[in-house]
């Protein structure tokens, strides 16, 4: 296929794994580096790393974002909406000695402990060259014909029913799945040398943590920014408190360039944090003369940029604390996302083992 961009974007490393790749730094994480965190397996002990599935809780952290609702599969006769049943496929059957329950979840695949895949975030790029930016994506992937909108539905009962049907024919949740995320685990524990505070982290602040730690960062390994926000947030037991949670826990300064080029330097295969962002996200400023740039911009220079996948609201204090007290800072990673062609992101269930 033929390259489907002149221009990439600054700091960019489109083509890097062949021009139609859609899984980008993922590609590092190799046979060697299963591997490498297989030899990190040294107790058999496991962690969970994702918080409940209807945690936060409600939709005051994110209003676009619905949480898990369960409903009972539809069955006909007296099993209809029940839990419990004898059953047959004719209906209720006194001679069955079979009990069943089915249910089913509506939800937003990235309310709770998810992935983002490269189809999340793309910019207002000038990629072909004719001085008219497009929408595009990683790899030069375009809004409209390979991410594409759901269709209208006036009609629908409920607003989120509207736009039926988005589909990422490229670059979806499914690539990283059908690779298979497991590899060699890297903790950066920020908040034991910050505290559960709001604060950029920039590059110079993460290397005097790394440097403490005796952290090593190298090509395929899956990074973990440990912040205290989701154990602050667990705490509040489904009622989440905006203004505590916005006073807490640390986040990457993607305003740091420095940082930026560390981040591809280190060939870090994703970046995973227990706050909702990775980033921490700061109001758009106001000036008299507005500039044109991201509000996410680590969002963007790992998504859209450089092929990064990212991981939000992992749980990740109860491994954190687990390894400072063993004076380690890697493990086995497990933790692949729902292989749901077309999903821009997807729920996660991490399982940390040491």
């Amino acid at each position: 296929m033929a390259q489907r961009w002149k221009n990439a974007p600054p700091g960019a490393h489109w083509g890097e794994f062949g021009p139609d790749d859609q899984r980008g730094r993922l590609n590092l994480v190799t046979p060697t580096k299963v591997m490498q965190g297989i030899a990190e397996v040294r107790e058999g002990r496991t962690f969970c790393l994702s918080l409940p599935l209807d945690v936060p809780g409600g939709q005051v952290m994110n209003p676009r974002r619905i949480a898990p609702r369960r409903y009972a599969v539809l069955r006909d006769g007296r099993s209809a909406g029940e839990q419990g049943f004898c059953w047959s496929y004719e209906g209720e059957d006194p001679e069955l000695t079979d009990v069943v329950n089915d249910d089913m979840v509506l939800m937003s695949l990235q309310y709770s402990t998810q992935w983002d895949s490269l189809a999340h975030v793309g910019s207002r790029f000038d990629a072909d060259g004719d001085g008219v930016p497009e929408m595009v994506f990683y790899n030069g992937f375009r809004a409209g014909d390979d991410i594409r909108a759901g269709r209208v539905d006036a009609s629908a009962a409920e607003p989120f029913a509207r736009y039926p049907g988005p589909e990422a024919r490229a670059l979806g949740i499914e690539r990283l799945a059908e690779h298979g995320v497991q590899g060699r685990g890297v903790m950066i524990d920020l908040e034991h040398h910050v505290g559960r505070v709001r604060q950029a982290v920039g590059y110079d602040a993460l290397m005097r943590v790394l440097e403490a730690d005796a952290v090593e960062v190298e090509a395929g390994d899956l990074v973990c920014l440990h912040t205290g926000f989701a154990d602050t947030l667990l705490a509040m037991n489904r009622q989440p408190d905006v203004q505590r949670l916005h006073e807490t826990g640390t986040g990457l300064d993607g305003w740091d360039p420095k940082l930026l080029n560390w981040i591809v330097d280190a060939k870090l295969a994703c970046l995973l944090a227990d706050n909702p962002a990775v980033e921490l996200v700061v109001p758009k400023l106001q000036t008299p003369t507005p500039m044109r740039r991201p509000r996410l911009p680590l969002h963007e220079h790992c998504l859209f940029k450089n092929g990064i996948p990212l991981g939000e609201l992992w749980y990740l204090t109860e491994l954190a604390t687990w390894l400072r007290a063993h004076r380690r800072t890697r493990f086995l990673l497990t933790a692949p996302p729902l292989r749901l062609p077309g999903a821009v992101g997807s729920p996660a269930t991490p399982i940390a083992t040491v």
